[in-house]
């Protein structure tokens, strides 16, 4: 199967590029930012800081390290004629905000209309997952879901609702906490057909108002 990789697979190659820096220097960096902060790396507390963010951050960002089309790449054809919506809904996501690395965390919703193949449900939590585990914004971050599942699948239509509150927005800045974003990428038929559109909204909660991406 010839798989053409979305533009946001591409950029994760070039990144995977990048020189990592050793487990070692990455301790030394935390340890700085806590004598900027103003505290003493030194004292009990803090002591083995360094080494527990540096494996927290393994976990915060092991998207890099995955291959979101690889995930998709094993299909099924024996769906007995299955057309109709595919859709997953409330799906726990967190990540990272790119400008200040502090937590997005929310739900997002996905749909497909099948075209003949179908793949395990749980390969299109494990997308979401893979991009979410990296530094985001989240329009970024929708449009890639979208865009992946589309390009390796080739369903009729792709749909991602993402909800999310940006802690970059509730614990700093201008504080307004309870405040969430919702972002949205509608293809295929999801664009085309406002019924096709209506059906999915409703499925995820009924009369919440998107962004149409």
């Amino acid at each position: 199967m010839n798989i053409q990789l979305p533009a946001s697979a591409k950029a994760a190659d070039s990144q995977s590029a990048i020189e990592r820096p050793s487990r070692a220097e990455a301790e030394a960096a935390v340890r700085t930012l806590l004598l900027w902060a103003g505290d003493d790396p030194d004292r009990e507390g803090l002591v083995d800081t360094p080494a527990r963010v540096a494996r927290a951050y393994e976990e915060f960002f092991a998207g890099y390290g995955s291959d979101p089309v690889e995930m998709l790449a094993r299909s099924f054809e024996e769906t007995d004629g299955y057309d109709e919506m595919v859709v997953l809904r409330d799906i726990r996501l967190e990540s990272h905000c790119e400008h200040h690395m502090v937590p997005i965390i929310g739900k997002a919703h996905i749909a497909y209309l099948p075209n003949g193949r179908v793949v395990g449900i749980s390969k299109l939590a494990r997308v979401i997952e893979t991009y979410a585990k990296r530094l985001q914004i989240q329009e970024k971050l929708t449009a890639q879901i979208a865009n992946t599942i589309e390009s390796v699948l080739k369903p009729k239509g792709v749909a991602v609702v993402i909800e999310a509150a940006h802690q970059c927005m509730t614990t700093r800045g201008i504080h307004k906490p309870g405040v969430s974003m919702v972002t949205s990428r509608m293809l295929g038929e999801f664009r085309t057909n406002d019924a096709t559109r209506r059906e999915f909204l409703s499925i995820i909660g009924g009369s919440r108002s998107v962004i149409e991406g």
